[in-house]
């Protein structure tokens, strides 16, 4: 795998610190915060000491499996498949994100934002903001933006390439061997994707892409680069150069990663003509918020599908753009 970044991080001993009581009480703590009125969560809880002693001595044997996953469908705004794990291996889960995603989060690039800590969506959109304007020298030059999108994002990882970087990563084999069995417990295809309802997903997908990051900033040598989740954009005031990267940008995503651009979702696009990111169409002066997610917004409350911590949580969204208008029409809805 090319991209370097990870020289001299190799992960030792993270098994004796994933399995130990402590990790597995405090993990127990974070997960079930907010669900202890789940009826498998309740059940759980019921003999807790005795299945936690019990999930680690399986982990310490080496007998622990991971078990199937329920599936049921949601619409994140689009429909979206989510598998969810029993409630001992999603508890396992959240003991190996606790230790190990400290250890791969400081060497991911600081242009990474999806699922981590102190980064998320608001920032990266900030960030691009901040990008735009230095690009084009305060809107006075051409901005130019290349924007991509991974085909089948999650439905796509392979198994083979992901276990090959993490066997460089982490030295620890009973902690490799842990994540080998929670990787292959799944697949949407033979050897490929990793399930949505998964903790341990979100940093895999991030130690996955962190090859392509790398690549991006080190090989490539993209100073403007920003990418969240399966979406980047990379920011020039030279056209040219972006239409050279981009058979460079899928020749490495294909043959490094066995992943492939959305043929429909790839655009070379100047700043002033609009950029749809992350929910936002951006302008050098203004964003405005995507017409799908606008529209979406008002269709679940008109419809009663917006309790008022869900309506507090849409006019946090929209006080990140010129959103007045749409406030005013959130709270006429309300009060209708």
């Amino acid at each position: 795998m090319g991209g370097g970044g990870f020289k001299g991080k190799v992960f030792s001993h993270c098994f004796e610190k994933i399995i130990s009581v402590e990790n597995l009480l405090a993990s127990w703590r974070k997960f079930s915060r907010g669900k202890r009125d789940k009826k498998d969560v309740e059940e759980f809880s019921l003999f807790l000491m005795d299945n936690i002693l019990e999930l680690r001595t399986q982990l310490v044997q080496h007998t622990y499996t991971h078990g199937s996953y329920q599936a049921f469908s949601i619409n994140d705004p689009k429909p979206r498949r989510i598998h969810k794990a029993s409630v001992g291996d999603r508890l396992v889960h959240h003991a190996i994100y606790r230790i190990l995603y400290p250890l791969f989060d400081r060497v991911f690039i600081s242009d990474s934002y999806s699922c981590r800590v102190s980064k998320g969506q608001h920032r990266a959109i900030n960030r691009f903001r901040e990008f735009s304007r230095k690009v084009s020298n305060n809107n006075t030059g051409q901005c130019w933006i290349l924007k991509c999108d991974i085909r089948k994002f999650f439905n796509n990882i392979d198994h083979e390439v992901l276990i090959r970087i993490l066997n460089k990563r982490v030295q620890d084999k009973n902690c490799l061997n842990l994540l080998v069995n929670i990787i292959k417990s799944f697949s949407i295809k033979e050897g490929k994707g990793l399930p949505l309802g998964n903790l341990t997903s979100q940093l895999l997908v991030n130690i996955y892409m962190n090859e392509f990051d790398q690549f991006m900033k080190h090989k490539i040598k993209a100073k403007y680069y920003i990418r969240y989740a399966d979406d980047f954009v990379i920011l020039s005031q030279d056209k040219t150069w972006l239409e050279e990267l981009l058979p460079m940008i899928e020749d490495f995503l294909s043959k490094r990663l066995k992943l492939d651009l959305h043929p429909n979702k790839v655009s070379i696009c100047t700043f002033a003509s609009g950029i749809d990111f992350l929910g936002w169409i951006h302008f050098p002066n203004h964003r405005v918020l995507r017409t799908s997610t606008k529209k979406r917004m008002f269709r679940n409350i008109k419809n009663g599908r917006g309790n008022m911590d869900t309506i507090q949580s849409y006019l946090g969204l929209i006080k990140y753009g010129n959103s007045k208008k749409i406030e005013s029409q959130i709270y006429k809805l309300v009060d209708n």
